[in-house]
């Protein structure tokens, strides 16, 4: 209710200026604000992760330890157990070697192989094999020799390397943090020496027989310690920018490396087992590895221990990695890992505090005597073994003396120091500054973790980003980037431009102003390339904009209206050769360009403005960035700068993202493909430059597309988009790349567009029959195929939104169709085809996942033949049919409507379709009830159809409960089932046998061509011809009466301007010849500015805008018919109502960060004042002449300086004279420098001249494509044919001759006498067809996770926008807290 009287109050308060105070408010044109239930989501998916980290980490830790006291030869467990657990320790070690194995094998096999340099390469393998040496010696060796608070301490010591070369390079960022590794330092080495002292009072004190063989072990200990530390001995080198070209020559072939050493270190694992326990300690028996059946518990806690510790440590790495990601590194990361051993020492004392009372014994007074009863217990079976070797091992510590106990406090005091010792190490790591979206290797520096010391692991192994390691590789800044917007318009409504505009001004809200840093790192423009903007007026063959370009023009000035409650300020005209530019600064300061392409002088349709759009941004711009003295400098001397809102003068703001791409590369400078219709939220631009920004070979990526628009075509397609997106587009995603990035919102990268390869061939004209289909009838999808075969991967973010209209007629979505399907088949059989060279060239794409495609290509193919042998499926339910009768009867529908598709028109094929797709339906939905009735006759939904569509409604239902926000998409799902035989039987034939028509087949219909009305006012329109001068004299009513009233002595009204016409230089056009009378030839209409009209008289326009009103240079600027009308829509900025609300917001716009909103509405009014005392008599809707836009802009300069003056605010009157300035400025009328004139003739005669095809060129192009259309049609025809008559023939035969019997069970789990009788290909499609839809959920469940742990990190660091009040409190608490 709060919000509908502040609207209200709105319009009462624009009702006192105009008639008309009533505006649009499109949907999402308010400000964004975060949800408060997703901060709290934010903060428990820390919580979680953290006590993921927590958990897992203690149960890794303390199941190796459980391990090694359950192996040591002290322990009370027979050596048939002792062996066997020896064993599992030495799995526990071998497991994250297997698993980096298998990864880095599949890596170096389906990804890319780079051959390495044996030098570096056998050092790598030294030093693993060092490090697991050094892990096996003190886990197989050391450990099982001491008690177990001794093992949980020891592994402290791994750091000691870690902190040397931190203080040898000096990596910490203020010198006084070199206390903290020279702090680890000595605490380690005090670690160490308290470890010996206390295993010497041990030996003296005579503790549970303790001899002296123990020094050896703790010598041993240190030793393999220091080994062990030579693991982590990249990550002070990378800081410190030492070896930084053999690093980065590692980072090429890592994975091969790995393949390498991680057999190494599981050869030398095993080595190090079988060397000490069969050549020294000899325990080893090899008969005793047959376990007898009675001996299940012993297999059962080893094998649980060892799965355990290899889990919660693989798990543990996992989301460690995780946490960091999310930005939660303190609380969720570095707080767990820290608190890792206090917590598995606390919860070891808890437990053996609380249990130890099941124990014999424990009533004994003292430690010694509970001690020496525990080895009565080894015999019994009722005592837990695990607690029974803990006691037993905490027995042999100083608390077991008989002498003395206080040496216990030296083992307790070897612990801190330890443990004091590793925090103190990697202090690095609760600063460590996280990017939004980072790749594990930047926050890594190596993919093997150690199982034995999952803690210290992660801490050590965390990268350290400090100063001296930044460089412009180093990922540890982000980058900045520039972001161009390019919608493609054809043809949109009112309503369809409204959501890209909106989306658009979002953006520009978003970004704020330009000159500012963002967060995000980003700048942008907003380009929107309209086709057949253009229209010939019948009569006067004057070419002027049609209805579309006028609608869009309203929707530009009404959308700057509702985001800015004023009229637009900086507005451009602009001739170009192509046709016409309107440039607009946008109310943040950021730019807007309006490409009105002429088809008569620049080739449309979609794939070529985004031609035009890719050589202009990365052509032209990028050699203006390659050579800066080529960038224009503004040289109008009316209009010498462009004024942003905040009142701050800056010179040819078009320029502005130019000179700063000087500073960024082309990896760094994106464009974001956009349809005309196209809804979207600043999120969702900025979570798709995560991806690009995340990964260097990512060339584009995708978002999640959501269909809009009302009726059942919509509800089908909402489904069919779901499922897609769901389950294909994130299997294409996880397995490989993306096939296909939708030109409705994608952001490509610069530099992927400019390869070899990609850019230029997409110029390529198509001329054969083959190119007409894959290059036109699809050109998004052929453009991800260029990128994919020079190597480029393309991406898909789910948590990117946006929204586009679908066809809404069953018409306009079969011609959709028509052309999507052909073009998709052509693009994949082609990527298909260069497989081979493909896989070479693309890491992302592996022979594995081209098997993949090569099975949904067939899967496809058979698609029509599946859905007849369903439907004969449907037949045999519903009415009861033999198998053979069926398919015969199923298939007499397909054949007559490929008869139809081939003798009768388009239109009529389609009439015909949508009623099969009715009849259709009904037979779909009888099928669907009779499947449940038949599980319900039979006792059972055990069968395969009744296991197949129970197994998929579970699978599609879980699907969209991990996808909440669209979970109403499978109330869909239903009308999609009846609609698979038109979309996958009926559409297919549709397509095929129209293959050769190659129109667009949507948004056909062009209202902008219809005659243009005659203005009925005029009264005299002459041509006269003198000389060299082309002469327009035309008088209108009101000229006639302004003529009469200075006859008669009334008030002094300015005449209205004669409009000559001149011929300038002849312009170049498309076909490179010229032509007199064309839209693009030389004759341009010439403004030119009469003495009288430069400031001698005066005229108030009542019903017509003219000329005289605008500020013209003094040198004549040549334009074309087209201008004259788009400008007095514009002009109507300078009318009383628009210009009192513009002065209004833009004075409040100007002083809305320097805090005096005293001053500023003191102006606000004052100055209003002033406005209305000047234009006492002038109409709400007249437009002010020069004359009175000069006195007014005196009036309120003067004002406006008293008022500053008054309150000693002088320092605000260039903001304030600079916002009068803006608000009084007419739209102008501009030209493109000679330059970038002459870059537009050159691309247009070299790739974008319009086509003009001879009629026997159009007819052999139309024979190449109907023998195209035979081709595919017999190759479908013959596939689907030859698998329906396999079906029939087996099912001819009969199911007692060729069949598979299958067990038949009941729901209850009882076998049946009957079986259940499947003929074999059935079943193997059957099976092929589940396969592929679990590879696809499993995929979709993988995809989720990262797209969770992606959102989360962006809702971190997610703008909010706040009111002035807000953010001035806000900053206030945290200056308190400070």
């Amino acid at each position: 209710m709060k919000e509908i009287k502040e609207r209200i109050k709105n319009v009462e308060k624009r009702q006192r200026d105009t008639w008309d105070p009533f505006q649009l408010n499109p949907v999402g044109a308010e400000k964004e604000s975060k949800r408060r239930c997703f901060h709290l989501a934010q903060y428990l998916v820390a919580v979680i992760v953290g006590l993921a980290v927590l958990t897992s980490a203690i149960i890794a830790k303390g199941s190796l330890l459980v391990l090694s006291t359950m192996s040591s030869p002290t322990s009370m467990r027979n050596a048939k157990e002792k062996q066997f657990y020896m064993l599992m320790l030495v799995f526990c070690l071998v497991c994250p070697n297997f698993l980096v194995f298998l990864k880095s094998l599949w890596r170096c096999a389906f990804k890319s192989f780079v051959q390495p340099n044996l030098k570096t390469m056998s050092l790598i393998c030294v030093i693993e094999c060092l490090v697991s040496l050094g892990t096996s010696v003190l886990v197989l060796v050391v450990m099982p020799q001491f008690d177990v608070l001794t093992n949980l301490f020891i592994g402290g010591g791994v750091c000691i390397l870690s902190a040397t070369m931190q203080i040898v390079f000096r990596l910490q960022s203020e010198s006084w943090k070199i206390m903290f590794p020279i702090c680890s330092l000595v605490l380690t080495i005090a670690g160490y020496c308290l470890l010996g002292v206390d295993y010497y009072v041990r030996v003296s004190s005579y503790v549970d027989n303790q001899t002296e063989d123990c020094f050896v072990y703790v010598g041993i200990g240190i030793f393999a310690s220091l080994l062990i530390s030579l693991c982590w001995w990249e990550n002070p080198l990378q800081a410190s920018n030492c070896m930084k070209e053999m690093l980065a020559e590692l980072d090429g072939y890592r994975d091969f490396v790995f393949v390498i050493s991680s057999i190494l270190r599981i050869i030398v694992t095993g080595g190090v087992y079988l060397f000490y326990h069969v050549l020294i300690a000899k325990s080893i028996v090899w008969e005793d590895f047959n376990l007898r059946s009675d001996e299940w518990e012993l297999l059962q806690t080893g094998l649980g221990l060892f799965f355990l510790q290899a889990f919660c440590s693989a798990a543990c790495h996992w989301f460690g990695v995780v946490a960091c990601k999310i930005h939660a590194v303190r609380m969720s990361f570095a707080l767990p890992v820290c608190c890792t051993g206090p917590a598995v020492l606390l919860l070891g004392l808890i437990l053996f505090i609380t249990q130890a009372q099941q124990l014999e014994g424990a009533a004994h007074g003292s430690i010694t005597e509970f001690c020496k009863s525990l080895i009565y217990l080894s015999h019994q079976n009722t005592t837990p073994v695990v607690l029974l070797e803990i006691t037993r091992s905490i027995c042999r510590t100083s608390l077991n003396s008989h002498y003395l106990q206080w040496p216990f406090s030296m083992l307790a005091l070897e612990g801190v120091c330890m443990w004091s010792g590793f925090v103190t190490c990697t202090y690095y790591v609760w600063k460590i500054k996280v990017q939004r979206i980072e790749r594990t290797s930047q926050l890594f520096v190596r993919r093997l973790y150690e199982s034995t010391f999952i803690d210290l692991s992660l801490l050590l192994n965390t990268k350290m980003k400090v100063p001296k390691a930044a460089s412009p590789n180093s990922r540890d800044e982000i980058q900045n980037c520039v972001i161009y917007l390019c919608a493609t318009m054809w043809h949109e409504t009112y309503d369809e431009m409204l959501k890209i505009l909106t989306s658009m001004f979002r953006l520009d809200r978003y970004r704020g102003d330009p000159k500012e840093q963002h967060n995000d790192c980003f700048d942008f423009e907003c380009h929107i390339y309209v086709d057949d903007a253009f229209m010939t007026e019948k009569g006067t063959e004057k070419r002027l904009v049609n209805s579309y370009v006028n609608d869009l023009i309203h929707v530009v000035i009404e959308v700057y209206r509702v985001f800015t409650n004023k009229e637009p300020d900086d507005v451009s005209i602009i001739d170009a050769p192509y046709g016409g530019r309107l440039m607009f600064v946008m109310p943040e300061g950021n730019m807007l360009y309006i490409h009105l392409k002429d088809k008569s002088c620049i080739r449309n349709k979609k794939r070529w403005s985004q031609i035009m759009y890719m050589y202009y941004l990365l052509g032209w711009k990028g050699y203006l960035v390659k050579n800066p003295h080529m960038i224009p400098r503004q040289t109008n001397e009316h209009r010498t700068s462009l004024v942003s809102l905040d009142g701050e003068i800056f010179l040819c703001p078009q320029y502005d993202n130019d000179n700063k791409r000087k500073f960024i590369s082309d990896d760094n400078m994106y464009i974001l493909a956009l349809d005309g219709d196209t809804d979207f939220q600043p999120k969702a631009v900025i979570l798709l430059v995560d991806r690009l920004r995340m990964y260097d070979n990512v060339g584009a990526a995708c978002g999640r597309i959501h269909p809009t628009g009302m009726g059942p075509m919509v509800w089908y397609q909402k489904f069919e988009y779901a499922v897609g997106h769901w389950l294909q587009k994130t299997a294409e995603h996880v397995f490989g790349s993306v096939l296909c990035s939708p030109g409705c919102f994608s952001l490509f990268r610069g530099s992927a567009i400019m390869d070899d390869n990609v850019l230029k061939r997409y110029t390529t004209t198509s001329c054969r029959a083959i190119e007409y289909v894959q290059y036109d009838q699809g050109e998004d999808r052929w453009l991800c195929t260029l990128l994919l075969q020079q190597g480029w991967r393309v991406e898909y973010n789910a948590a990117s939104d946006a929204y586009t209209n679908s066809p809404q007629e069953f018409e306009e979505f079969y011609n959709q169709r028509r052309r999507w399907g052909p073009s998709t088949l052509a693009n994949t059989l082609d990527l298909l085809h260069s497989g081979p060279e493909t896989v070479k060239r693309n890491s992302s794409i592996s022979r594995l996942y081209i098997f993949y495609q090569m099975f949904t290509v067939g899967s496809s193919i058979l698609g029509p033949a599946s859905v007849t042998l369903m439907i004969a499926g449907a037949f045999q339910f519903v009415f009861k049919m033999t198998g053979t009768l069926a398919i015969i009867v199923a298939s007499i529908p397909p054949m007559f409507y490929i008869i139809i598709c081939f003798i009768a028109k388009p239109n009529t094929q389609i009439t015909i379709a949508g009623i099969m797709s009715v009849l259709y339906a009904f037979l779909m939905t009888a099928s669907f009830f009779s499947i449940i009735g038949d599980m319900v006759i039979q006792g059972t939904f055990l069968t395969p159809t009744g296991l197949f569509l129970v197994s998929m409604t579970i699978m599609y239902l879980v699907t969209a409960i991990l996808h909440p926000e669209e979970f109403g998409m499978i109330v869909y799902g239903l009308m999609y089932f009846i609609c698979i035989p038109s979309g996958y039987l009926l559409l297919t034939i549709y397509s095929l046998v129209n293959m050769h028509i190659v129109s667009w087949g949507t948004r056909e219909s062009n209202k902008g061509e219809k005659e243009v009305k005659k203005n009925k006012n005029i009264l005299c329109d002459r041509n006269c011809n003198l000389c060299c001068w082309d002469m327009k004299l035309q008088i209108t009513q009101e000229s006639e009466n302004l003529i009469l009233q200075q006859m008669t002595g009334q008030p002094a009204q300015q005449v209205q301007c004669l409009t000559t016409t001149t011929n300038d230089i002849p312009l170049q056009t498309l076909s490179g010849s010229e032509a007199q009378n064309g839209p693009c030839s030389s004759n341009a209409t010439k403004e030119t500015l009469s003495p009288a009209a430069d400031g001698h008289s005066r005229r108030r326009s009542t019903g017509s805008i003219t000329d005289s009103i605008i500020r013209f240079p003094l040198f004549e600027v040549p334009v074309r018919d087209w201008v004259h009308p788009v400008k007095e829509e514009f002009l109507k900025k300078l009318t009383y109502a628009n210009m009192k609300r513009n002065l209004q917001e833009q004075i409040r716009y100007t002083l809305r960060n320097k805090h005096q909103d005293d001053v500023c509405e003191e102006l606000v009014q004052m100055l209003t004042e002033t406005l209305r005392g000047q234009l006492v008599g002038v109409g709400p809707e007249d437009i002010l002449t020069e004359i009175q836009l000069e006195e007014l802009q005196y009036s309120l300069s003067k004002q406006a300086r008293y008022i500053l003056k008054t309150n000693k605010m002088e320092k605000l009157e260039k903001r304030v004279q600079n916002a009068i300035v803006k608000t009084l400025t007419a739209p102008q009328v501009t030209k493109l420098d000679e330059g970038e004139t002459d870059f537009w003739h050159k691309l247009i005669e070299r790739y974008l001249t319009p086509i003009v095809d001879t009629k026997g060129h159009q007819e052999e192009v139309t024979r190449e494509l109907k023998s195209l259309r035979n081709k595919a049609v017999f190759l479908y025809f013959i596939v689907n044919v030859l698998w329906v008559v396999a079906t029939f023939f087996l099912q001819a035969i009969g199911s007692d001759v060729i069949s598979i019997k299958i067990p038949k069970y009941y729901p209850n789990g009882t076998l049946s006498d009957e079986y259940l009788k499947v003929e074999p290909v059935s079943l193997m499609f059957l099976l092929s067809f589940a396969i592929l839809l679990l590879i696809q959920f499993l995929a979709m469940l993988y995809h989720r996770i990262y797209t969770l742990i992606h959102v989360v990190s962006y809702r971190s660091t997610e703008k909010d926008y706040r009111k002035r009040d807000e953010v001035h409190n806000y900053t206030k608490a945290l200056s308190h807290l400070n």
